[in-house]
């Protein structure tokens, strides 16, 4: 497999992105890098394979750059190079940790929708107590949707769970104020009618609180919605973890408690890590682009290009370009 890598996305490229992708080359004999970014900047992380190709750019798209004059002006950024390698055939997936809006539009302008699809969908994991995970569409690729859009959303959901997490029957959820099919503005009443009709493992409304208990495999929202309840869970865990840190730090005796507690403090952070998850999955697109996390470290770079590697090797968009096909042919 060939992936191209926006070296400069991130709040911590390169360092985090090269290290990143040092580790998936030790981990993938398969796998061929074409990394894009500044030589200079790249060079002390840098270590020479003959699977790495290097394409120097100065020009990097930055967090506060308009999106879509990001990708239409800066043509010779990291990200848009790397995208453009999709499109061109030189490369089978993408990976970025820049700015989400301009990798989005990036996908949509250069590499297309996938035949079928009517809007894409960024889609995260996020995890849950038991360590599984769920997987979220959408958080903030379309913030205005319809049934239709939402009833894909579940499509590809479950194509994602079954090939790249191995989950044999996803639950697919729909999120929702409370359990009852009733409740809801109409585009969730009518997505939940929509839903009941397919085969897939609908499991009926969830609610946000119940989300990090492992209540679907699957969640789908319009873009507003998954949005809010990202940043309510990244916002949740960081808190949580600061006041923790705070108490177990304010006397000596909280610190030896913190002391003989820390392995089980460790197992909960490592648990509730997104890092461990992979990146963001562009979903509906005509290749596999994945948004890794703007603070991602090695580990959890190294994880976006693993879910990139996998939607490629298990032929994840074809799947979904078939299975959308299928559906639209049963209803007709």
């Amino acid at each position: 497999m060939r992936l191209a890598v926006d070296a400069m996305g991130g709040d911590y490229a390169p360092q985090s992105t090269i290290e990143g992708c040092q580790l998936a080359l030790d981990t993938y004999k398969d796998l061929e890098l074409i990394i894009i970014g500044d030589n200079e900047k790249m060079a002390p992380y840098l270590k020479k394979s003959k699977r790495v190709k290097i394409i120097h750019t100065e020009t990097v798209i930055e967090a506060d750059d308009s999106p879509v004059k990001a990708v239409r002006r800066k043509k010779d950024a990291s990200m848009v190079q790397a995208v453009q390698l999709v499109k061109d055939g030189e490369a089978d997936a993408a990976v970025s940790a820049g700015n989400t809006g301009a990798l989005m539009t990036a996908g949509l302008l250069v590499i297309g929708r996938t035949k079928g699809i009517e809007r894409p969908a960024l889609s995260p994991m996020l995890p849950t107590l038991n360590g599984d995970g769920f997987l979220l569409l959408d958080v903030g690729a379309n913030m205005e949707a319809k049934s239709s859009h939402l009833v894909q959303y579940a499509i590809m959901g479950d194509i994602y769970m079954k090939k790249v997490r191995g989950v044999e029957n996803p639950r697919i959820g729909l999120l929702n104020v409370g359990g009852e099919s009733g409740k809801g503005t109409e585009l969730v009443k009518q997505t939940y009618d929509d839903l009941s009709k397919l085969s897939l493992n609908f499991v009926g409304n969830v609610e946000a609180r119940d989300l990090l208990e492992g209540a679907a495999d699957v969640v789908v929202c319009d873009g507003f919605s998954g949005n809010l309840v990202l940043k309510s869970i990244e916002g949740t865990a960081l808190s949580l973890f600061s006041l923790l840190k705070e108490e177990l730090t304010s006397s000596l005796k909280n610190k030896l408690a913190a002391g003989v507690l820390k392995p089980s403090f460790k197992r909960v952070k490592d648990k509730m890590d997104y890092s461990e998850y992979g990146g963001a999955g562009l979903f509906g697109l005509n290749a596999p682009v994945i948004k890794a996390h703007g603070s991602s470290n090695k580990q959890s770079f190294f994880s976006a290009i693993k879910q990139a590697k996998i939607m490629h090797d298990e032929a994840v968009i074809e799947t979904i370009r078939k299975s959308i096909e299928n559906t639209k042919e049963a209803g007709e």
